[in-house]
């Protein structure tokens, strides 16, 4: 049967003679952008590329020579492009050239000044005025929308040693917790529902807590790990994208409102 049905669908192709396909060319692919839907995405990124060089050009930001070449070497360490023959081979893949691959690590450098020179020192002063907001917490939760069920679960636990995650399968509510077993993460504790930020604020490691009411039902929640409070490079540089992102994106709107 499965050949029979494989020769009824290659017969009409027999008759085809497939041409070599050369690479779409820039005029092709911007074609396709525009077919595919993609060109509005595309636009907005090039736009906020331009502001960015605009706004460096008139600061006076620049990036030297061996601010380069390390930005390069950065890129190929991460990328794992550790001799040329492996970087000309990724360029052909991407299909640019050294140059617009040159230019690429010019924006991300130019970029990080900018954001430094805007924000830098705010971030510092924000975290140090806000640090209660970064406190970041992993914990798993079983959510259910009746109090008695939740007064079971939780006796369950505590009294009779019941698996958390075997229960947070069978009976969480929220999507993410009952996928993973009720883990639902490593969260800042300004980003958690007020009632649970305050049932948690004093809780120690592998602590289980609740019920707790919110809006969303009942909550039975077990502190994995509690992070010390301190301003990371990697949280500092997620709080100056968030400053930088917001103050960008308003630039653009009045860029093109004004237009």
């Amino acid at each position: 049967m499965k050949e029979t049905l494989e020769k009824t669908q290659l017969q009409p192709l027999q008759k085809i003679t497939f041409p070599e396909i050369p690479p779409a060319t820039e005029a092709e692919i911007i074609a396709y952008l525009h077919r595919s839907f993609q060109i509005a995405e595309i636009a907005v990124k090039a736009e906020r590329d331009a502001l960015i060089l605009n706004i460096c050009e008139q600061l006076n930001l620049t990036a030297s020579d061996e601010e380069l070449q390390a930005g390069g070497d950065k890129f190929r360490l991460e990328h794992k492009l550790l001799g040329a023959s492996e970087t000309l081979s990724w360029l052909s893949v991407q299909r640019i050239t050294v140059e617009d691959w040159s230019n690429g690590i010019k924006l991300s450098l130019l970029t990080q000044k900018l954001k430094e020179l805007l924000f830098g020192e705010i971030v510092d002063n924000y975290y140090i005025q806000n640090r209660q907001n970064f406190r970041r917490i992993a914990l798993s939760q079983i959510l259910v929308r009746e109090l008695t069920q939740a007064q079971q679960i939780a006796h369950q636990i505590q009294e009779e040693n019941a698996s958390f995650c075997a229960l947070a399968l069978e009976y969480s509510k929220g999507k993410q917790s009952k996928e993973n077993g009720g883990f639902a993460g490593i969260r800042f504790f300004s980003e958690l529902l007020p009632e649970i930020a305050a049932a948690i604020s004093q809780a120690k490691e592998g602590e289980l807590i609740g019920p707790v009411q919110t809006t969303l039902g009942y909550h039975i929640i077990r502190v994995e790990k509690l992070f010390p409070l301190e301003l990371t490079e990697s949280l500092r540089e997620e709080v100056l994208e968030s400053f930088f992102q917001a103050w960008l994106q308003g630039q653009l709107n009045f860029a093109l409102l004004g237009d």
